[in-house]
């Protein structure tokens, strides 16, 4: 569905976009995640047709997005990171209005945009007018809007930003109404727990990079094996000690009461290999696991400062 090939964006001499390389299937929804600054908003812009790249390549179903941005706009639903002021709007206006500018009209448009306002749960709303909606019905009736051609990919910039818990899950339950529905879905956030509960693949940007890219599964397992493990000693201490210092795996140890706690980077096997070694060499432990840890503390780990 969308290929993405080496896109470089400059802004003077600032590089917002750092030789991006990404391929999205039909029907995924995708989840760009990184700090404010990383690149996903200009990348989101380039391939809607909005923003010029200073180098690169943007294919939609193989056609070149770049040179035949005009046509291909009819195909790409764009949900921007702000709404827009529309006064004395009511949403049902707000909707033909858009409709209109993609050639529907009267009857048609009526029912494509009753339709579409059932779809996102603001079929109560039609005479409600815009500004007095709130930001979570805003964010579904934008969305709505960018559905009224019925695009096959959809663009959304921070859809979930500013939204309550309720307002979230709605969002989350329309996105895979859509999905279902065939349509392919980008998604970015500065939040990985957000994305993960709604995407079924993810991408972590950092100056204007992709550092991190996968299933959101594998990106999980990544995260779990990310955390401390922790090894609960009964005796022989220091004969434990020496005996992680030598094991390849072990990044760094330090020690809290009788417990080793320790960067392992080693898979579920392993640990029960390293287990299996300890009672080889005769030290007796009450457990190894790992401690708890999240997606965002992978997330910060990925994109701390510095090179790791």
């Amino acid at each position: 569905m969308l290929k993405i090939d080496g896109l470089t964006k400059y802004y003077g001499k600032f590089l917002a976009l750092d030789h991006l390389n990404l391929e999205i299937e039909k029907g995924e929804i995708f989840g760009f995640v990184g700090p404010n600054g990383a690149g996903k908003t200009t990348t989101m812009k380039i391939v809607c047709g909005l923003l010029n790249p200073t180098s690169g390549q943007v294919y939609i179903n193989g056609v070149d997005a770049l040179k035949d941005a005009q046509s291909l706009k009819r195909k790409i639903g764009y949900v921007p990171d702000f709404f827009g002021v529309y006064d004395n709007l009511k949403a049902m206006e707000y909707m033909e209005f858009y409709a209109s500018m993609y050639g529907l009209e009267g009857k048609a448009a009526k029912e494509t945009c009753l339709g579409l306002m059932d779809l996102v749960n603001l079929s109560d709303k039609t005479d409600s007018y815009v500004d007095g909606l709130s930001r979570g019905m805003k964010q579904r009736l934008c969305l709505a809007r960018s559905l009224v051609h019925n695009p096959d990919l959809l663009i959304l910039d921070e859809p979930a930003s500013g939204l309550d818990p309720r307002a979230r899950f709605e969002m989350k339950e329309i996105l895979k109404n859509l999905k279902e529905m065939g349509k392919t879905i980008i998604i970015s956030s500065h939040i990985l727990p957000e994305l993960a509960e709604m995407c079924s693949s993810v991408g972590i940007m950092k100056k204007g990079k992709l550092v991190l890219h996968g299933q959101v599964d594998e990106i999980l397992e990544q995260a779990k094996n990310a955390n401390p493990l922790k090894i609960d000693l009964i005796d022989k201490k220091e004969e434990a000690i020496m005996f992680m210092k030598e094991n390849p795996k072990v990044k760094n140890l330090s020690i809290r009461d009788n417990s080793l706690i320790l960067a392992f980077d080693g898979d579920d096997f392993e640990i029960y290999e390293l287990m299996k070694a300890f009672v080889e060499r005769q030290i007796p432990i009450r457990g190894i696991h790992r401690e708890e840890g999240n997606l965002e503390t992978l997330f910060i780990e990925v994109t701390a400062e510095g090179e790791k």
